[in-house]
């Protein structure tokens, strides 16, 4: 299914959950604006061969990474014409409004000329600041993209952690690449054999998640990981029958062991298995069909 469009520039979220998001292939014909949330400028300009065949014939380069943390609050952008390369170096402190005003100078020199926007990775910026700022960010690369006839790519290191974040961003796209088709199976499955659980687990997974992850108990009942949640959205029923869906999600298990209520083993918790299954559910939309989806 495609998503309506609230801007003309076509956004695509690329998920890995082994390794840096693979955001630069795809030609480089076209000029290129590089946001860095996780890389350095030298690892970025000296990795684009192997990444893409040859670095773009024009870039702009906008670095707000961990590695740039020395950048002076006063950072100007310096021009390399020779390696026809531009960049600012603002470090990862800088506010969200500083790095998109800059996004915004460096696009305005390719106008008319259809350039790639690409964001190395989001999933960090989306943990630390939230999923809302990083949604408004994207929404705003995306309009200020559009208004050079551009496109967005934007890369997502797939964790437990960062994939809670996921729906809200995706709100924003148009279309995710890199998701594991095994889980967006089990996940179909769950809706065709019941139905019911199916939509109180698409609902409900990152608070669930966050239950889990807070609960000190190795086998506790529903109701015990609802004790741990902070203004839940949940009931203990309704979380109950989440975690029931994430077992049939094999992304726990339950505890034999027990003739009472339902007890969930959090030793066989699976973190990775979570991030994939949210990154499915994150691809889903609120009517149960799918965001356009490549694989």
């Amino acid at each position: 299914m495609t998503v309506p469009k609230t801007h003309e520039a076509t956004v695509t979220v690329r998920v890995d959950s082994a390794g840096p998001p693979s955001v630069r292939d795809g030609g480089t014909g076209r000029p290129v604006v590089s946001i860095l949330f996780e890389t350095d400028l030298e690892t970025w300009r000296r990795t684009w061969s192997e990444r893409a065949g040859e670095p773009p014939r024009r870039e702009a380069v906008v670095v707000a990474s961990d590695h740039s943390r020395g950048a002076a609050a006063t950072a100007t952008t310096q021009v390399l014409p020779e390696r026809k390369v531009a960049y600012t170096v603002l470090g990862s402190d800088a506010g969200t409004d500083r790095v998109l005003e800059t996004v915004s100078g460096m696009l305005t020199e390719f106008d008319g000329s259809e350039p790639r926007v690409i964001l190395d990775d989001l999933a960090s910026f989306a943990v630390t600041r939230g999923a809302g700022d990083a949604a408004d960010a994207v929404e705003r690369i995306a309009t200020e993209t559009a208004a050079v006839n551009g496109s967005v790519t934007i890369g997502w290191s797939l964790s437990a952690e960062s994939a809670a974040a996921m729906s809200t961003v995706l709100g924003r796209a148009d279309s995710i690449e890199g998701v594991d088709p095994e889980p967006m199976a089990a996940i179909g499955r769950l809706q065709r054999e019941d139905p019911t659980t199916f939509g109180y687990t698409r609902r409900y997974w990152p608070e669930a998640q966050r239950g889990i992850e807070c609960c000190s108990r190795n086998y506790p009942q529903s109701k015990q990981v609802h004790a741990v949640l902070s203004n839940p959205e949940t009931t203990p029923r309704t979380l109950g029958a989440t975690l029931s869906g994430l077992v049939s999600l094999e992304v726990l298990d339950t505890w034999t062991d027990t003739v009472g209520s339902t007890r969930y083993d959090l030793t066989a918790y699976d973190p990775s298995r979570m991030a994939a299954i949210g990154a499915a559910f994150a691809t889903t939309c609120d009517d149960g069909s799918e965001h356009a989806l490549e694989e």
